[in-house]
């Protein structure tokens, strides 16, 4: 266990881990922005992939290891992961007892709009895993009761304070966008959201945000951390996962979601997320039943 964990956090800790030994992924209610689950298995889970949010979690149980960053990583309860939009890793257990963590998902608009009134952009910590107490217990805040939705005064403060952790472990924070850069980026992603499952051509962003697209490009992904092309992808995958969860069959789920057909889907799926649809759909089942053996209370 972590040493600087404070003794809340290392109760609130071994409440959480009060679980079965069941392999399985629970997730939470979504908040806008915020996507939260809880994992739980043996050996390797997760092959490399890669997300268009900041991944935020802290390791409940056993040895988390992944690679990243062109390095094999560890970490151990208590002990928090920061893993960048864009950056490649994988996952799995480090020792043939297992691995329980919790991991939360942030789109880096909801960062930006924290910090683009301080004048600063989007931080980056190269270290993905960080002893650091209370940024631990900051995430725990919202990832204790996974049963629960958050409250949007809640994710007012937390997102702030989220961002002053970071801030702490960033070497190199990211240079903040002008005004009109970052209006004209959020244009272009409210108009990919709108239109996430259809064909969305270069002429229609130039359109929608007066800006020609190698510009539109720059300022996007500075914005995001990511490409215009690979957020409209990852909303499509979100919508897919959404419906795979709820026992939609593939073929269908292709086809209302903007994929060719369901081998197209499945590629895409497994380069975002590590794993097949149906690999991740049995982990999820298996997940939602362990939860609710664990009753309304889980996690605090």
């Amino acid at each position: 266990m972590d040493q600087d964990l404070s003794h809340d956090a290392l109760a609130g800790l071994e409440r959480l881990c009060a679980t079965s030994g069941t392999d399985g992924i629970t997730t939470a209610p979504a908040f806008p922005g915020i996507e939260r689950i809880e994992a739980q298995f043996a050996g390797n889970a997760f092959e490399p992939h890669r997300h268009d949010t900041y991944a935020l979690g802290v390791t409940l149980k056993g040895v988390q290891t992944f690679s990243y960053r062109g390095e094999r990583r560890f970490s151990m309860p208590g002990q928090v992961i920061v893993l960048h939009p864009d950056e490649e890793h994988d996952g799995g257990a480090g020792t043939d007892d297992g691995l329980q963590y919790r991991m939360l998902y942030l789109e880096p608009a909801l960062l930006f709009d924290c910090l683009e009134g301080a004048g600063i952009g989007l931080p980056f910590v190269d270290q993905p895993v960080i002893g650091d107490a209370h940024l631990a217990a900051t995430l725990l805040e919202a990832l204790g009761e996974l049963d629960r939705e958050l409250d949007e005064l809640f994710v007012d403060d937390f997102v702030s304070q989220v961002a002053g952790g970071l801030g702490r472990h960033a070497r190199a924070p990211r240079r903040g966008l002008g005004a009109i850069a970052w209006q004209r980026a959020r244009l272009a992603r409210d108009y990919l959201e709108a239109h996430a499952t259809e064909p969305v051509r270069s002429e229609a962003l130039e359109k929608v945000t007066g800006l020609d697209r190698f510009s539109l490009a720059r300022h996007f992904r500075a914005a995001f951390a990511t490409s215009p092309h690979r957020y409209l992808l990852m909303r499509r995958l979100q919508q897919a996962r959404a419906m795979i969860g709820a026992g939609e069959g593939l073929s269908d789920v292709a086809a209302v979601t903007g994929f060719a057909d369901q081998s197209h889907l499945t590629r895409h799926f497994k380069k975002a997320y590590g794993m097949t649809p149906g690999q991740w759909a049995t982990l999820r089942v298996d997940g939602l039943r362990r939860g609710s053996r664990r009753g309304p209370t889980a996690g605090r």
